[in-house]
Parts: C-alpha cells; structure tokens; sequence
C-alpha cells in the first residue's frame, strides 16, 4: 500500500526546470581518490626501489570491490590494525580506467605497499563493483583472488552519494541542487539518475559472478560494521584466513563524531572529516518511491548471494 501511494504522489508531482548537477564526483577531486597522474609522478619519484629485507611488491592477493559510498574507506581502515595485512594508500582505479589498465600490470604493482611473505596485500576501489570490466580484468590478473564487498542499504546508500556530491560541489563552489529534484525528473524517480542505478546491487551482481565463484566474494554488512564492527572484522579475518589478532580494545565509540575510532599500535584515529556527514531530510513520499524501486532488485540480490540484509 505505501508504494501505491507514492506512486499516486509522483502522478500529481510538480516537475522542475533546472538542469541536474554532474551526479558522479569528478575523477581525482573525492576523498581518497586522489589523482593518479600525481599518485603516479610521486611513486616513480619518491617511493623506494628496494624495501625492507625480505619484503617485495605485490599484486593484491585480496580486493576491497566496491561498494561506492558502502563503508569501504572505513573497512580498509580497520583491517589495516591487522599486522598480516598491508594496505594500498589510494584507490588506484587500475581495473575500471582504461587509461590505467593500459598501464600495464608492473605499474599496478608498483603502486602496491611492500609486503612479507605471510602478508596479504589489499587495494580498494569502489569503482570496480559497477564496472562492467573489472570482473573479467582481476580475474585474469589473479583468478584466486578474494573479493570483499560492502555494502549498505541501498537507499541509504544513494543518499549518502548524494551528500558527498553536493558537499564536493559546495567546496568547489559549484551549483546544487536539493536532493529532491535529483531525485525525481518528469514526475517520477529518475532511474537514470547513476547514484540510483550503483545501488542495483543484483544487476552488477551478475557480472562478478560470471568470473568469481560466490565463495570467492565475502560480503560486509556495511550498517553493521558502523555499529558494532569487531564481528563483521572477525569474518573478514576467517574468510582471509588470518589469524584473529582484531580486538574490541581497537575501538572505541567518538560520542562526538557518533562512530566508531580505532586504536592501534598506541595512536588514535578517526575516519576523515568527510565522513560520517549529516544527510538531507528527504521527502517521505520520494524516500518510499525508492525503497519500492529497489525492493524486487534487494530480493534478486538476496537468491543470487544466498543471504539477506535488514534492508526495510
């Protein structure tokens, strides 16, 4: 009955004129996606040719996938506590960039972290999820690899999208517009609208399953992780293989910030400031018109993993 009604809603829907703003964040003007010529330029400067005995550069035996907006940043954060395991430093966007990929493999592993024998080596880039090349490109790189995938409420997730884009676009001093008339176009929900179409978890779903087995693919209750994350760590640990060396003495609750920190090795830190921002207030019609649209994708979503989410 509550998505009848909001379908009745979008029928009488006033439209708006004003043309939409870019709904995808520039490449190398994000948070932690900084730009890979510069990346580039200062690892063929700066980075060392030889690291610490014993150690060497290698391609990620572990991929953080996607998805964008998810809670990656976050989950690669606190693996990090993990001493088996090393980090790339930036979402190197290798699989879904053309221009990277040709590239060649030798600069993918260049931008890679020194690592021991024992070490796992994990790159994240949400972008990768809703390529339509990725799959196909780590599994020829590495048809073992293991896939770590978060994610989040879907609908919860495009506006989250949304609030990195406006906040991205307010600092750039560019126009905005109310996440409403994003949202909606000729009075109904713009479907083509991409922060929309990212969370069809299922269509990009298929893809990865047409290279990966799903036991290849850990999934990551993002909305769990922010809440309680030591036992969603603990199954990263198991799926990996790793011993258990997470602990719950590696967090502690930033009443200030409203999330989880981490504590490790005698230093404190927190996500970046531009996470966890305040969303927008959104129409109660409009947010039930999304919740309906993904319902049907949600439940293909959950036969394809053999799981469900508390995705209301």
């Amino acid at each position: 009955m509550a998505c009848l009604l909001a379908s009745v809603f979008f029928l009488v829907l006033q439209t708006h004129a004003a043309s939409p703003p870019p709904d995808h964040t520039p490449r190398g003007e994000g948070p932690g996606s900084e730009s890979l010529n510069l990346l580039a330029n200062e690892t063929e400067e700066y980075a060392p040719l030889v690291g610490p005995p014993g150690t060497s550069k290698r391609v990620p035996q572990s991929i953080i996938i996607g998805v964008r907006k998810g809670g990656t940043r976050a989950l690669l954060e606190m693996l990090d506590i993990h001493p088996d395991i090393v980090v790339a430093a930036t979402e190197v966007h290798f699989f879904d960039w053309d221009e990277n990929y040709a590239k060649g493999l030798d600069w993918y592993r260049n931008l890679m972290p020194f690592s021991f024998e024992q070490q796992i080596t994990v790159e994240k880039t949400p972008g990768y999820f809703t390529s339509p090349l990725a799959p196909e490109r780590i599994r020829r790189m590495n048809g073992s690899a293991k896939l770590l995938l978060i994610l989040r409420d879907p609908t919860e997730r495009v506006i989250s999208d949304y609030t990195q884009v406006y906040y991205n676009r307010l600092e750039s001093r560019k126009p905005v517009q109310v996440i409403e008339d994003v949202l909606v176009r000729n009075g109904a929900l713009n479907t083509r609208y991409k922060a929309i179409h990212r969370s069809l978890y299922d269509v990009h779903m298929r893809g990865w399953l047409r290279h990966f087995p799903l036991e290849q693919i850990h999934l990551v209750d993002g909305d769990t992780l922010i809440r309680d994350p030591l036992p969603e760590l603990q199954k990263v640990e198991r799926f990996l293989r790793l011993p258990p060396r997470i602990t719950a003495s590696n967090f502690y609750f930033n009443q200030t910030k409203g999330f989880y920190c981490i504590r490790s090795d005698g230093r404190e830190r927190c996500l970046h400031e531009s996470k966890g921002r305040p969303h927008p207030v959104v129409n109660g019609t409009i947010l039930q018109q999304l919740r309906c649209y993904f319902q049907e994708h949600n439940r293909n979503f959950y036969r394809m993993v053999k799981r469900s989410f508390d995705w209301h």
